[in-house]
């Protein structure tokens, strides 16, 4: 897989939320993330304040903006709590932005420096879907705390949850504008399709949905969704209703023991999407060997699919807010590069049991 655009990896996913400080404390506690650097009043900065969480090679910037007129505050306005910036580690930051404007990329900022004591931080960014920016940072020559303006932070984390890295990172677009998205990620950044679900694949007696599976050269995924005709509103349409447009409907965390961080992600609270009993009934049957008892998977609710590669382990959380849209995957891969095709019509299925409880189905 050639890379006409190099990306490193996922930098970090900027959230734009109503109060930085109370989200920090919530993906601490609940989700076992470490304060590790902070931008805000103490620092000099007067108009945003900032809390970079990590965990594993993880990387959440939680924002929330101290002027009423701020933009992340009328984000936070339009769309909720809602990822604002999706940031990839790229080795040459004008080379990136550069060659996505050349493919007809939007810019939102153009190639900018910032210096401190600890070295040169780089970045750009353009547009993407919804208010969504891809931003492109080059840190090589940078060894501090996230960025200049930040200090280092040695907060005490929560329970660690034993989660590991990005998996795949999955956006919800209007019905008709997958493919303009896809060819977006494609021609700027590199992406390559990798895999299509359609509305055959991806449906319940009432809803259905489309997507597109994208990887470039460091594997970095991203997903993006359509939906597709039914009898009643989708989870995507749900998500493009209450989000007020597209956006980031959610993030798979990957684990290497998805029981151990499952335990602990409910002990400190976290709700995850209940999943029939019936589900596991003839589980053995058709997953073959794994290495975990089923009971254990039912006891938990995590679901499983296997591929010629192996098979996955998988979960989602509840909503993270009030609104029903940003969510959270957490996943175990055992060869399998997958993404749970054989668990869609029992995963989509429980989604609607939450929809029709919020009255949106």
């Amino acid at each position: 897989m050639s890379d006409v655009c190099p990306i490193i990896g996922v930098d970090h996913l900027e959230f734009f939320v109503g109060n930085a400080k109370q989200s920090a404390q919530f993906y601490s506690r609940c989700f076992g993330f470490q304060n590790t650097a902070y931008r805000g009043l103490e620092t000099g900065e007067r108009k945003t304040s900032s809390y970079v969480m990590e965990q594993g090679e993880i990387r959440f910037v939680l924002t929330s903006a101290m002027v009423g007129d701020h933009p992340i505050n009328k984000s936070v306005m339009k769309h909720g709590d809602t990822i604002g910036v999706m940031a990839f580690q790229v080795p040459d930051v004008t080379a990136a932005y550069r060659y996505a404007i050349s493919q007809g990329a939007v810019g939102a900022i153009p190639p900018t420096e910032q210096d401190d004591e600890h070295g040169t931080l780089r970045y750009a960014a353009v547009r993407s879907f919804g208010d969504v920016l891809v931003k492109f940072v080059e840190r090589q020559a940078y060894s501090g705390p996230f960025a200049p303006g930040f200090v280092a932070r040695a907060s005490v984390p929560g329970p660690n949850a034993g989660l590991k890295r990005i998996d795949h990172i999955v956006g919800n677009v209007e019905r008709g504008m997958m493919d303009r998205w896809v060819e977006f990620f494609q021609k700027a950044m590199g992406f390559e399709l990798r895999m299509h679900f359609d509305e055959q694949t991806i449906s319940t007696e009432y809803s259905a949905l489309m997507s597109k599976v994208l990887q470039n050269g460091s594997k970095t995924i991203v997903n993006i969704n359509e939906p597709a005709d039914g009898l009643r509103k989708s989870q995507i349409e749900e998500f493009l209703d209450f989000h007020y447009g597209p956006g980031i409907q959610h993030i798979a965390l990957e684990t290497t023991d998805i029981v151990q961080a499952v335990v602990q992600l409910r002990q400190a609270g976290v709700e995850f999407l209940p999943i029939p009993k019936t589900y596991y009934e003839n589980l053995e049957d058709w997953v073959r060997e794994i290495d975990v008892p089923v009971e254990k998977l039912a006891e938990l609710g995590i679901l499983v699919d296997r591929d010629e590669d192996g098979y996955l382990l998988q979960l989602f959380t509840k909503p993270l807010g009030d609104r029903p849209t940003l969510f959270f995957e957490v996943i175990e891969r055992h060869g399998c590069r997958g993404f749970g095709a054989g668990n869609f019509k029992s995963l989509f299925v429980a989604l609607e049991r939450e929809q029709a409880l919020r009255g949106n189905l």
